[in-house]
């Protein structure tokens, strides 16, 4: 069994900003899946199928990010699932734009909502996928107000590219390990 927590914010006033680039993410995996994300369970709206002979759960916490440990705990205690069968995905205003980065294990960085469910969990040992947001736009505007706020026009593409990628990444760390996941979907440009 996989978990997929994709984090973001609820609302229409967040729908499409770089904060909710883990929602995006996991809508995608659902819609290349042909899954529905409309289950309303442990503060997340939640998306369940078979993938691989895996049983694969899609969550995305309704919790608003800074509280999203409380939904992934609830979601984890609940399945009994094991640490290392939990991906996140998430935004990193640390990496450019259309990049992104898998890692098997590691701290929450500046994220809130991964600083909430690392403490919550107790454990930072799960895999985690992070999608670049750092563009031009994000060091000239106060941090709160780029992540909440639309998507510059030149960014689209390469975030629709990281999107892609991610879902790709989620994929492969779920048939064929995170080593494999790493190796293939870290490039650098």
């Amino acid at each position: 069994m996989y978990i997929i927590a994709g984090l973001g914010n609820p609302g229409k006033q967040y729908e499409n900003t770089p904060h909710n680039m883990g929602f995006i993410t996991v809508d995608h995996i659902a819609e290349k899946l042909g899954i529905k994300i409309d289950k309303i369970k442990f503060k997340a709206l939640v998306g369940e199928t078979n993938y691989k002979g895996e049983k694969l759960i899609l969550i995305k916490p309704q919790t608003y990010m800074n509280l999203s440990g409380e939904s992934v705990r609830e979601v984890m205690s609940f399945y009994k699932a094991d640490i290392e069968n939990l991906i996140v995905i998430y935004d990193d205003v640390d990496i450019e734009v259309g990049r992104i980065r898998v890692r098997s294990k590691g701290s929450a960085g500046s994220h809130n909502g991964m600083r909430n469910i690392i403490y919550l969990l107790k454990d930072d040992n799960f895999p985690r996928i992070r999608l670049g947001i750092k563009s031009d736009r994000s060091t000239k505007m106060q941090l709160r107000d780029y992540v909440t706020g639309g998507f510059a026009k030149e960014d689209v593409k390469p975030l629709e590219e990281a999107v892609e990628n991610a879902t790709g990444a989620a994929l492969c760390i779920v048939e064929e390990g995170i080593d494999i996941a790493m190796n293939r979907f870290n490039v650098r440009r």
